[in-house]
Formats: structure tokens, sequence, C-alpha cells
């Protein structure tokens, strides 16, 4: 799909991927609305692109139901959805329940409702494109994270089955799936796991999805490493565990 002329949604557009998605999309002339929870930072994202700004919190169906609407009552139909906003949670076994309750609303339901509130009007209209924001974490894992490499594979698997239930109806699926990207969520992680392939800067990332979204890859892969170690992975599935292991000792103490 290619983004001239086209209206592009992208949440968690207030600063880091999202941002960085933002401006990168204004270039291609589409007409983007920065949607956040920050609404001092969105509206300030929207007035450097001449775009417009939308406050959401994720978290909230009826927030995500409302950017939509918005949108499409007021803008225009909705041609790319990019489902960016997420939050990191470390810890193990350890984490409280409200933890995982609050993550698994931010990173995994909000993209449930995003396509329960979106998908339907897409297809009526002959297809639309979603792009969920992931991680590498969602096809590896993550040592110290438990709630983040848990949800992370969550945001994969709902965005396949979403590829794979609509794509014959014109719906376009991609997942991105960056290690360490420079952001707020890994200001002050900059030695972590995370970035042991260095760490991408948001108009990078952006670049790779502009790629992505305009072959219609349902993988977005920023850090071509990520694509071997996928294939270890599937190669040697105990061999690739007890690799991550290793990198687990390395970088998080024992819990």
């Amino acid at each position: 799909m290619h983004l001239n002329s086209k209206t592009v949604v992208v949440t968690g557009a207030a600063n880091g991927i999202g941002k960085g998605l933002a401006i990168r999309f204004a270039r291609e002339v589409a007409t983007v609305v920065c949607a956040d929870i920050d609404t001092a930072a969105a509206q300030s994202v929207a007035r450097e692109i001449g775009g417009h700004a939308f406050t959401c919190d994720v978290a909230d169906e009826n927030s995500i139901k409302a950017l939509i609407d918005h949108v499409e009552d007021q803008i225009a139909p909705i041609d790319l959805f990019c489902a960016n906003a997420g939050i990191l949670t470390l810890g193990g076994l350890d984490v409280p329940d409200e933890d995982w309750d609050r993550i698994w609303k931010i990173n995994v339901m909000s993209h449930v409702w995003t396509a329960r509130h979106l998908v339907p009007r897409m297809i009526s209209r002959g297809g639309g494109y979603i792009m969920t924001t992931a991680s590498a974490a969602g096809l590896l894992n993550q040592p110290g994270a438990a709630p983040y490499g848990v949800t992370k594979h969550a945001a994969v698997g709902f965005a396949e089955w979403l590829s794979l239930t609509y794509g014959h109806k014109g719906l376009r699926v991609s997942v991105l799936c960056p290690q360490a990207v420079r952001s707020e969520m890994t200001r002050g992680h900059e030695d972590s796991v995370a970035s042991i392939d260095g760490m991408l800067e948001p108009e990078d990332v952006a670049q790779a999805c502009v790629d992505g979204i305009e072959a219609e890859q349902f993988l977005i892969l920023p850090h071509g490493q990520v694509l071997d170690y996928i294939r270890h992975k599937a190669g040697d599935y105990d061999r690739w565990l007890g690799g991550m292991r290793k990198l687990n000792q390395a970088f998080i103490e024992d819990s």
C-alpha cells in the first residue's frame, strides 16, 4: 500500500517510534492523526507535521472507539491504523496481578478493541491496513521481563489471526518487531539485553515500516539479525533455549 493521500492513525504518537512514524508518514503526503494519552505532546507532534491530535487511552476500549469514530466521522475513512502504543513491565513471578492486568490491556486488548471497532468498517469498503507494533520479544521472548515477552507474543499471535481470517477480504496486516529503539520506554535501559544488536533511532524504524507497508510484508524487522534468530529457534528449539538461558544469566540476576 502506498501512503500518498491516505488517512493514517498512529497511537502512542507523542514520542519514540510513534512520533517517528507520524513524521515519516506525513512526508508521504498522508493525513496523520496523532493519538496519545499525553494530549499536549500529541498536539505538539500534530502541529509539527500539519496533522491532527486526539487524546486516547488505549487501556480503555471506549477511548479507542471514540478515536475511530472521530476520525471516520470527522476526518476521513481510516486507511492505515498503526496500533503502536505499548508499555514495558519488568520482572517475573514477582509482578503483581494489577501490573499484569494493565500491560495485558495495553499490549494486547488494545489491538483486539481496535480490530473490533475498525475491521468491519474496513471490510465493508473493500479493505484496509493495520500495523501492530509488537517487538522482537514477541518472537524471541525477553529475559527479565515476563509480562512484556508474554504480551508481545500475544500481540503477534493476534496479528497473525487477523491476517489469516480477513486477508481474503482485503485486510492487510503487518507486525513491527524491532529490538531496542531509542524512546522513553528504553530510557535508562540502554544497556539491556534488547540492545545487544544496537539501538536504532525512531526514524530508522519508521523508514523500515514505510518499506514494509509498501511491500505489504507481514513481518517488519528493522534489526535484520532477528530473522536469523527466528530461524535458529525453529531449527533447534532446545538449542535455542539453551542459548537464551545463557543470555539470561549474562544480563539478568537470578531471581
